[in-house]
């Protein structure tokens, strides 16, 4: 018998890859792919650790997943992100076949999924995914926007101290 963990559950674990990102100074992105209730593969942002602009949590996720299942194609996985993904995630998702997408946070920036362009649902595409958006979207947001605040703040403080 298999546990049937909730889309709360597995954006817990999400947030706690962010949490990850976040303490080497990256954006506090985490992804996890699933399928039949198990991991397959996880990830956090890494790019300005890798000086790597595509190494979101997304693609390092989906690379990783490729890899433990020894296929490009991820068919009837989920993928849990604790933000909205870009349009480079988004394309990256449609390629590898993914079944669904569940996200955080709302990106009205940068949204590929349905904020500011929906690459997932798009007619044109020879792949739909299923998205589901806001899973504990305030604790995903708020951690993202902690981060930001705290960046802003330590830059201003930086320029203050170059300015004296």
């Amino acid at each position: 018998m298999t546990e049937n963990f909730s889309d709360e559950y597995w954006m817990r674990r999400a947030i706690d890859l962010a949490m990850q990102a976040q303490a080497k100074g990256e954006i506090p992105v985490g992804a996890v792919l699933v399928a039949d209730n198990k991991v397959i593969a996880e990830g956090f942002n890494h790019p300005i650790t890798d000086h790597d602009p595509t190494a979101h949590a997304e693609i390092l996720a989906l690379r990783r997943g490729g890899e433990q299942l020894q296929n490009y194609r991820l068919l009837n996985t989920t993928l849990y992100v604790t933000l909205e993904p870009c349009v480079m995630c988004a394309g990256a998702m449609v390629h590898s076949r993914i079944q669904r997408l569940v996200y955080g946070a709302s990106d009205m920036k940068t949204g590929a999924a349905g904020s500011l362009i929906d690459i997932l649902r798009h007619p044109g595409m020879n792949h739909q995914i299923e998205i589901t958006g806001g899973v504990l979207a305030e604790e995903c947001s708020t951690m993202l926007s902690a981060f930001f605040k705290q960046r802003r703040e330590q830059h201003k403080a930086l320029k203050k101290m170059k300015a004296q």
